[in-house]
């Protein structure tokens, strides 16, 4: 086993988790995992990707031998995490939307509403509303889900500027709300867009999950940070991520990068 970290995802959306985890475990060696074979998740049965997560994810920790693996992803958290924590002698880190923490913050700032941006599935899955009965029961919650920030976001990491688009998408829904101020970034892909929803919107404020589960990979790290600060990059399916590697390359040296064969 390294001393090493896999993160993966559908698709560039982990990116934002990975930026965190650099930030906290900065002397780790991080490996980024795309099944891109099958983007976007949002399109697939649920039965199907499960299967499909619990496969990749195995074959991943099979051939690089990671101290731990995160699940960058809320559709792969919510359909695999407990199959991969039984079938993996390792920690499994997943990611949930952070609706605990937008309650906190709306109850320090007295008022009791906030939005919800995630995909569809994610807005509609009984487990957010789970969260929400347990951690936001207080609170008004203005839901929207939009798969087409997924693709925006993808977009945007080879550098479109895509501030009229999501303008087009989302600001029909926040001028609907004026009195929401802040709002729960439910899909890992969406923080990739913060600088031009921060452009835009700077009154609200955009929360995700990116810290949380930084603190938490960190909580439960078995290696050794021995100041290895390198990436890796790695995907199924045929088309190489260029974006991708430049996104990595500007957070450390890039060590390898390749296609994992599922």
């Amino acid at each position: 086993m390294s001393d090493s970290i896999l993160i993966f995802d559908s698709g560039v959306g982990g990116l934002s988790i990975l930026t965190e985890v650099r930030k906290a475990l900065p002397g780790v060696h991080i490996r980024y995992l795309m099944d891109s074979e099958m983007f976007p998740y949002g399109i697939r049965a649920d039965g199907l990707l499960a299967e499909r997560i619990v496969s990749v994810c195995k074959a991943a920790v099979s051939s690089f031998s990671p101290s731990m693996l995160v699940l960058a992803c809320n559709t792969a958290s919510t359909l695999a995490l407990s199959q991969l924590r039984e079938a993996l002698e390792l920690p499994v880190v997943g990611v949930v939307p952070a609706i605990r923490v937008a309650g906190e913050h709306c109850r320090r700032t007295d008022n009791l509403c906030f939005g919800l941006l995630a995909t569809p599935a994610t807005v509609s899955r009984s487990y957010t509303q789970a969260l929400i009965d347990d951690f936001a029961s207080d609170c008004r919650i203005e839901r929207l889900g939009c798969s087409e920030l997924v693709d925006l976001a993808e977009q945007h990491i080879a550098g479109v500027d895509t501030r009229a688009a999501l303008h087009g998408l989302i600001g029909n829904w926040l001028a609907q709300h004026p009195h929401m101020r802040h709002v729960v970034l439910g899909c890992t892909h969406f923080p990739l867009l913060r600088d031009e929803l921060e452009l835009l919107w700077p009154e609200i404020h955009w929360i995700d999950s990116g810290a949380a589960v930084a603190r938490q990979s960190a909580r439960v790290f078995r290696g050794i940070a021995d100041e290895d600060n390198s990436l890796s990059c790695n995907w199924t399916g045929t088309q190489e991520p260029e974006a991708v590697k430049r996104f990595l390359s500007q957070l450390g040296p890039l060590k390898d990068a390749g296609r994992l064969l599922v």
